[in-house]
């Protein structure tokens, strides 16, 4: 699937553009994901310049001399490309909508709410490093919850409504429900769908345990189809980020950079998350040696393939284990003289 970035340069070369500079400073990290989302939320438009711009970008993305078109943020009546002419472009094409269901927001405690306001707000700028803020849907959201946001809400699509009220309105009757509790992990063929949901769940104990399977139950009642599916590793849920920010990244990694579901979460996965699942994995390696308990060193070369680790976290890990980390060959010598 096209991320924005690209189908606005495809738009740039159609209207003859071959490289943009700009009427002003920026720090866009994607100069044209940059610009599309500006002019997506009516701050700019391409002109044709009379004066050339000390630079530019070519189409590629490369720093290059001067350029006869720019992003200007003046006036707007000569644009050669502007909202109207990026939101013709994108409607051919069917991105999906990411959907984060806040059914379950009174039931959190005023620090739950401040830390799901805030990764809210870390998962409206990672939708704009690939699509533009009206991708990400807030549904069930109240007063409280509004004054909880800090981010600027009329750049993304949000309501008060029900989610299953929201998809009916999109004219959108299935769709895959993120669900650590799920039987099946995610798949290719699930990438496609039209919409996509993740709890609005943070901490997830007491009146909250088991709230996401309780939200497709809520959607089936009404009329949707639902698809569980969880984000694995290796087929276990531990190890895998449950931040609603991290679980959108490996989300969108998988859809628009075409990365398998390991490999994304690994890219994501927080230090603290992947000893959490090595606390799981060590003890199946442990061995008796000399009547201590250890496991082989080389384990860690082996286990850093798919767990974000470093050589303090082993080590950290072995510690609350009460294991020790032994050389293969060390451990061979041992034995053989016994």
């Amino acid at each position: 699937m096209k991320r924005l970035s690209l189908i606005f340069k495809e738009l740039l070369k159609r209207e003859g553009v071959d490289k943009v500079g700009s009427l002003h400073r920026c720090g866009w990290d994607d100069p044209f994901q940059g610009m599309a989302i500006s002019i997506l939320e009516g701050k700019g438009a391409i002109i044709k310049v009379d004066e050339p711009t000390r630079m530019a970008w070519t189409l590629d993305g490369e720093v290059t001399g001067s350029a006869n078109f720019a992003y200007s943020r003046g006036d707007l009546d000569d644009a050669l490309i502007g909202k109207k002419e990026i939101m013709e472009e994108l409607s051919k094409y069917d991105h999906p909508y990411f959907i984060i269901d806040l059914m379950y927001w009174d039931e959190h405690t005023p620090k739950e709410k401040r830390k799901l306001a805030l990764q809210l707000s870390q998962s409206y700028g990672l939708i704009r490093n690939y699509l533009w803020g009206g991708k990400l849907v807030l549904t069930w959201l109240n007063k409280e919850a509004e004054k909880h946001m800090h981010f600027p809400l009329e750049n993304i699509t949000s309501s008060n409504t029900p989610t299953h009220q929201f998809l009916a309105e999109k004219g959108i009757n299935e769709t895959v429900l993120l669900d650590p509790w799920a039987r099946k992990d995610m798949k290719v063929d699930d990438l496609e769908s039209k919409a996509f949901i993740i709890g609005g769940i943070v901490d997830k104990t007491g009146d909250k345990k088991g709230a996401t399977p309780r939200m497709g139950e809520k959607l089936r009642e009404n009329g949707i189809r639902v698809k569980r599916r969880r984000i694995s590793l290796r087929g276990d849920v531990i190890g895998v980020p449950d931040r609603i920010n991290l679980i959108l990244e490996i989300l969108l990694r998988m859809i628009f950079e075409g990365k398998k579901m390991e490999e994304a979460v690994l890219e994501v996965q927080p230090y603290k998350d992947a000893r959490w699942r090595l606390r799981k994995e060590l003890p199946k390696n442990k061995i008796k040696l000399e009547g201590l308990p250890v496991v082989e060193k080389e384990l860690f070369y082996e286990y850093s393939k798919w767990l974000n680790i470093r050589w303090k976290d082993f080590n950290k890990v072995l510690d609350e284990l009460n294991l020790k980390a032994v050389e293969r060959e060390r451990i061979k010598e041992l034995r053989n003289s016994h």
